[in-house]
């Protein structure tokens, strides 16, 4: 059976006309799928019932369900444990801002990259998302809170850019307009540097945001705590960032978990100023989440207030990020790790 949802517009056109219809029922199908997210084939009302038969035949609807939600009692963000179809779960987060309703979204099932103060790596690597399971949780949530998305974030479980081309097509596939319509200037994907994907992405003419996570500033110190850094130094991924700005044009945001005692001096401030001057760029200061088992804890208020008020004044403009679900297991993958350990007693 086809999972349908996995058909951009001209695939799906393209399957149309193979089962001998009319293309023009591909944009049909294809809003009630995206746009009206509907569960079954019988509501598509202005499609025959004969098409509707042969798609039954051949075709399924993606449906992924909600197994466990955590609700924040300081701020609303919510965050959701989503199983998918072979019974593997993910993580999602929604958050209200007054801008409007973001969510983050994962990628993959687990993740390789091992950085040593992530939780999404703990309990190892399953597999890439398809790009219909990454919208799948864009839909999943928008049905559960009956609020629309206007903004998505990569930077849930997973690597984006480790599996590349399905997120490129979720990307493609939230963003057009007959579905979830999602511009692409409000979708950012965080990475951690896998260098040789950043030019693709740059000659995608894809104008979402891409965030680097950095969270060092010397080779040395990087890869203590990113493995990544053993394959690709700050140097060539800080050229890749540049040949991104000088193709899309568009500013990279650069993310800095501030670590105490790891990498929260002036110092590093000052050495972070030196890589970014020159770029159009923004650092999103992140105090660090502790997760269970790990060894980093997040630096002192004041070390934080230094390091921004450094980096700001030599002209590098940086923001604390706001803290979201601190009392719900926020920081990424430490739901799902918690659902392993339980289903493993």
């Amino acid at each position: 059976m086809i999972n349908i949802n996995e058909y951009t517009l001209d695939e799906l056109e393209e399957y149309i006309e193979m089962l001998g219809e009319k293309k023009f029922h591909a944009k049909q199908i294809f809003k009630w799928l995206h746009k009206e997210k509907i569960e079954s084939f019988d509501d598509m009302t202005d499609i025959s019932k004969s098409l509707r038969d042969k798609l039954k035949e051949q075709t399924y609807i993606l449906k992924l369900s909600i197994i466990n939600v955590q609700k924040s009692k300081k701020d609303g963000t919510i965050k959701f444990l989503i199983k998918l179809e072979d019974d593997t779960a993910i993580e999602s987060v929604f958050m209200k801002y007054n801008y409007g309703n973001s969510m983050c979204v994962s990628s993959q099932v687990g993740c390789k990259m091992g950085c040593k103060f992530c939780a999404s790596t703990k309990e190892g690597y399953v597999r890439n998302l398809l790009a219909s399971e990454i919208e799948g949780q864009i839909i999943a949530v928008e049905k559960y809170t009956g609020e629309r998305i206007s903004n998505v974030v990569y930077m849930g479980i997973g690597e984006p850019l480790d599996n590349y081309d399905n997120v490129v097509k979720s990307i493609r596939l939230i963003n057009y307009p007959l579905g979830l319509n999602i511009g692409a200037r409000h979708i950012s994907l965080s990475t951690c540097g896998v260098v040789p994907n950043i030019y693709k992405l740059a000659d995608e003419n894809i104008q979402s945001t891409l965030s680097i996570s950095l969270h060092c500033t010397t080779d040395i110190e990087r890869k203590k705590i990113m493995p990544i850094a053993n394959k690709y130094t700050i140097n060539e991924l800080l050229e890749a960032c540049r040949y991104y700005i000088k193709t899309t044009g568009r500013r990279i945001s650069f993310e800095y978990a501030l670590i105490n005692d790891v990498n929260d001096t002036k110092e590093d401030a000052l050495n972070l100023v030196k890589l970014l001057r020159g770029m159009i760029a923004h650092v999103n200061l992140i105090p660090v989440n502790e997760i269970k088992n790990g060894v980093y804890i997040k630096s002192k208020e004041k070390n934080i207030e230094i390091f921004m008020n450094t980096l700001n004044s030599s002209g590098i403009v940086s923001t604390v990020r706001r803290e979201l679900g601190s009392d719900i297991d926020a920081a990424c993958g430490q739901l799902r790790q918690k659902h392993i350990e339980e289903n493993n007693q």
